[in-house]
């Protein structure tokens, strides 16, 4: 599950920089440079973590998944309007509590000692 979080960070990284070169528009606006490379450097720093299975990397990647999973519950509960919005809102709680529950054991396993 590790492998499978250094992906998805890698290719998050990977589509900021192409939306930002693509000259996708955030509120009507370009997004300044330093509002693209911070959390392109974010995600490529924890997707190189965790490809080389790094606690600190896991670590961080469920902390962005507990606020992914805090504002979905925050938009289901006051901002889903249509029954679309609310299967949305749903299936990224499904998602990103999967995901969460995973990373668990796996950092279970990173920090258990090796045997001799």
């Amino acid at each position: 599950m590790v492998t499978i979080g250094a992906v998805v960070s890698a290719l998050i990284a990977i589509s900021i920089v192409i939306g930002y070169l693509a000259g996708t528009e955030v509120s009507g606006e370009k997004p300044r440079f330093i509002q693209v490379v911070a959390p392109t450097l974010l995600m490529g720093l924890m997707a190189w973590g965790m490809w080389r299975a790094r606690y600190w990397a896991v670590l961080g990647f469920q902390l962005i998944l507990v606020f992914l999973i805090f504002s979905a519950v925050y938009g289901l509960a006051l901002q889903a309007a249509t029954v679309g919005q609310i299967l949305a809102t749903l299936a990224l709680l499904v998602v990103a509590g999967f995901f969460f529950y995973r990373m668990v054991k796996a950092m279970a396993r990173i920090q258990m000692p090796t045997r001799e």
